[in-house]
């Protein structure tokens, strides 16, 4: 969820833009004598005389990602823009939020007046860092997907090596959610032309990092995008395999120690990883590894 501020001096044009379209939907209003455009522009314009001041017109348009279209009902999209306006000081004056389906992504327009009931002007003070602010929290609190921008990004127009990384990025954003391990995963991408290989630390099998190869170009996973480093991929496909032992019933396995296969390349350097022996207390040495360096971390206070 993001917020694009415009302040102006005509209620009449913004009125007039978000209604003037077939795809305009008024979803909710307050204060203004909905009757026709001319009645919503004329309230507006006399509570906006009780204080004269240059620009009385907020138009805040609310643009969410197209793959929360499913969960964003007329309903819920009144409702967190309620909660936008009170945070933001637009609890107490004027309000006409008209919603737009003309593009993939919803959104909404909320025309304000900054001149509120009681006749006080509203404070537009840091107005564009309290707003971001105030995005991510009601993003995180409603559930909404989280984007990093990579989804408006124009892929026909890219060239390499960014052609490249994108569609490492796409492969990644469908596959790690359905996958319950690194070696699910590796499969995955595979049937997308896509190699996945580690990083180690010197000649240990210590792993620091992952890796992901296409069209002779490699890229580390953190700069792929930072929600593809190893520790988050890792934590991600744990998550995953957590969630379908909740639902499946447990299947009793073989006991066996799997033969310990040595690699180098970046196609298959995963075999280190599935191969580690299973230690006498029944730990799991990659991710005892894993979680002594999370320990490490935290203690030198880096955040993931």
């Amino acid at each position: 969820m993001i917020a694009k501020i415009i302040q102006g001096n005509s209620f009449g044009n913004a009125v007039n833009y978000v209604l003037n379209r077939k795809e305009a939907d008024i979803i909710a209003t307050k204060g203004v004598r909905n009757i026709d455009k001319e009645s919503i522009i004329r309230s507006f314009e006399t509570q906006a005389r009780l204080v004269q001041i240059a620009k009385p017109v907020a138009h805040i348009s609310l643009d969410f990602s197209a793959q929360d279209r499913e969960k964003l009902t007329n309903a819920k999209m009144i409702e967190i823009a309620d909660e936008y306006m009170k945070k933001m000081g637009y609890g107490n004056t004027q309000v006409l939020i008209v919603r737009h389906t003309d593009r993939d992504h919803p959104h909404i327009h909320l025309i304000m007046n900054r001149i509120d009931f009681n006749g006080k002007r509203i404070s537009d003070q840091n107005e564009r860092f309290r707003s971001t602010a105030l995005c991510k929290e009601l993003t995180i609190k409603h559930g909404l997907y989280v984007s990093s921008g990579k989804e408006n990004v124009k892929r026909e127009q890219l060239r390499e090596p960014d052609a490249t990384k994108y569609q490492i990025y796409d492969a990644l954003c469908k596959h790690v959610p359905q996958s319950k391990s690194w070696q699910e995963l590796r499969s995955r991408l595979r049937t997308e032309g896509i190699e996945l290989g580690f990083k180690t630390k010197g000649s240990t099998d210590q792993i620091e990092g992952v890796r992901f190869t296409m069209n002779n170009l490699s890229f580390n996973g953190s700069k792929v995008d930072r929600q593809f480093s190893y520790s988050k991929i890792d934590y991600a496909l744990r998550q995953n395999n957590r969630a379908e032992q909740q639902v499946l019933p447990p299947v009793q396995q073989p006991q066996h120690r799997p033969e310990h296969h040595e690699s180098s390349t970046v196609g298959d350097s995963i075999g280190s990883l599935f191969d580690m022996p299973i230690l006498p207390n029944g730990t799991d040495p990659e991710e005892e590894a894993f979680r002594k360096r999370m320990q490490r971390k935290k203690k030198k206070g880096i955040r993931f």
